[in-house]
């Protein structure tokens, strides 16, 4: 290992002896935060559906009759967003990051509007499905934007923080449902004010910069120097100006232009996007949505019939999943992505098979106190678990694990496969909860898990603390041996890592 090499991996800046933090510099710190709102935005949706949906059943009758059209009003955001996703990719190259940011803020507060003033179920669901769009382009767009405004040391705790606030607005959405159940056309002001924090991040987002590699392979070298100098010291800043020329003139040596086909084509970017989108699809495949959609639901089926108190005990929930993420965030660039992934799907298949017993005991039809604690505690082990590592790692590995003129579109086309799963999770637990039970849905969570861990123990390899280069020859690596020279490849780098 060089010595320029040790300085990186141990976490040091450069040639000085300063080491990066997660707190060292204010300027990425503010750019992370306000990126990070599209996260926020992503969480209140998310979360605010769930109680909304107890009171739009006490309002239309047709809804309180059929869990289909239950099921379509919290999956028609998804929809949306599998649709957001797939666009933000390409808006995300062509345009930047800064422009997907705002466009997706336009269409969000706009849905906002529409749910709030739905006149029937209808008119309800296409608000849905016009946050879903705005969701699905910030979805892409924040963990993008702030891993490339990122030293790499940092990298995985910065991009965590967009998960940070996807959990802080799932607990603030249970905070706003506690807050509105007495109030004249509650579940109106639940989805009504999630147009605020949209409003205030495009506001926000016009005084910021572009992505600074974005700016430098794509449009503008002066301008994304000037965005460099605030992130990194004089010496670290030359190294990533080599290192974004060195990219540039690969881009430029392209023969054709970037593809969707090249995605399945390549034989590295197709491992890449193997890890990735398969991280994505676990994600979701373990249940975490159905926890966040429906947990006050779950709750009222371990006998706990109040919806002030359904809605109380999610928001113990959400405040669990926003305290794990944090944890993760320290996690992420200590412990690794891989070896976090590994231990939080350890503990959630354990969680999902107290739930599963809880509901499977269940005697007599009806849960008696016991049962019913049982399966809230299961509920909070879950969120225990999941959060620190399967909630930030897949966001987090999707930021950096892609070639740069390929990030837009494989973090879009990867996104796309999350939502995708979440919207079959979402569509699908109720209906498969009432044709086998609640307890059996579960069990089959558990056997996902199982699934997910020997997937990430096969496929995933580790990231932390290595730069877009580095992790690029890792795929090339595992595409083409170590003695990659037949191939007429560049050599691999050598990290100590051992990928």
């Amino acid at each position: 290992m060089t010595i320029q090499s040790f300085a990186e991996s141990s976490g040091y800046l450069g040639g000085s002896n300063r080491r990066i933090t997660y707190f060292s510099n204010s300027y990425v710190l503010g750019l992370t935060v306000v990126a990070g709102i599209g996260g926020l935005l992503f969480g209140y949706d998310t979360g605010v559906i769930s109680g909304a949906l107890l009171y739009i059943r006490d309002e239309f009758e047709e809804v309180n009759r059929s869990s289909f059209l239950q099921e379509t009003i919290v999956s028609m955001a998804l929809v949306g967003a599998m649709i957001g996703a797939a666009v933000g990719g390409w808006i995300n190259d062509a345009f930047g990051r800064k422009k997907a940011t705002l466009s997706a803020d336009v269409v969000f507060a706009l849905g906002s509007v529409v749910m709030a003033a739905a006149p029937n179920p209808y008119v309800l669901i296409l608000g849905r499905l016009l946050v879903g769009l705005g969701v699905g382009v910030a979805s892409v767009t924040a963990p993008v934007y702030i891993a490339e405004a990122s030293p790499s040391e940092i990298r995985g705790g910065l991009v965590s923080t967009n998960v940070l606030m996807i959990t802080g607005g799932q607990f603030l959405s249970y905070l706003v449902n506690l807050a509105f159940t007495e109030v004249p056309g509650t579940w109106r002001w639940m989805l009504g004010v999630s147009g605020l924090p949209a409003i205030i991040q495009f506001f926000l987002m016009l005084f910021l910069p572009e992505s600074p590699r974005w700016l430098y392979l794509k449009k503008d070298k002066s301008e994304a120097i000037v965005v460099l100098s605030k992130i990194y010291d004089p010496y670290r800043l030359e190294e990533e100006i080599d290192q974004l020329a060195t990219a540039l003139v690969e881009e430029r040596q392209r023969e054709t232009r970037v593809s969707y086909s090249d995605v399945f084509r390549v034989k590295e970017l197709r491992l890449a996007f193997l890890a990735g989108a398969g991280l994505q699809a676990f994600q979701q495949f373990t249940g975490i949505n159905t926890v966040m959609y429906y947990s006050p639901t779950i709750v009222q089926m371990a006998g706990f019939n109040s919806n002030q108190l359904a809605l109380l005990l999610s928001l113990i929930v959400a405040f669990m999943n926003a305290l794990g993420t944090i944890l993760g965030i320290y996690l992420i660039d200590h412990v690794g992505r891989r070896k976090l992934a590994l231990s939080s799907l350890s503990g959630v298949t354990i969680s999902l098979i107290i739930l599963a017993v809880a509901f499977i005991l269940e005697p007599y039809g009806s849960m008696n106190a016991l049962y019913g604690w049982i399966a809230v505690v299961g509920l909070a082990l879950y969120i225990a678990f999941f959060a620190p590592g399967m909630g930030p790692v897949p966001w987090t590995v999707n930021s950096e694990i892609y070639p740069e003129a390929y990030r837009g579109l494989c973090g879009g086309m990867s996104a796309t496969v999350n939502w995708i799963s979440n919207l079959i999770v979402a569509q699908s637990f109720l209906s498969v909860a009432e044709a086998v039970g609640t307890g059996p849905t579960f069990l089959i969570l558990a056997a996902v898990a199982v699934a997910a861990f020997a997937f990430v123990a096969i496929l995933v390899p580790e990231t932390k603390g290595l730069t877009f280069e580095e992790v690029e020859n890792i795929w090339k690596e595992r595409a083409w041996g170590r003695d990659v020279s037949e191939t007429g490849r560049e050599p691999l780098l050598r990290t100590g890592n051992g990928h």
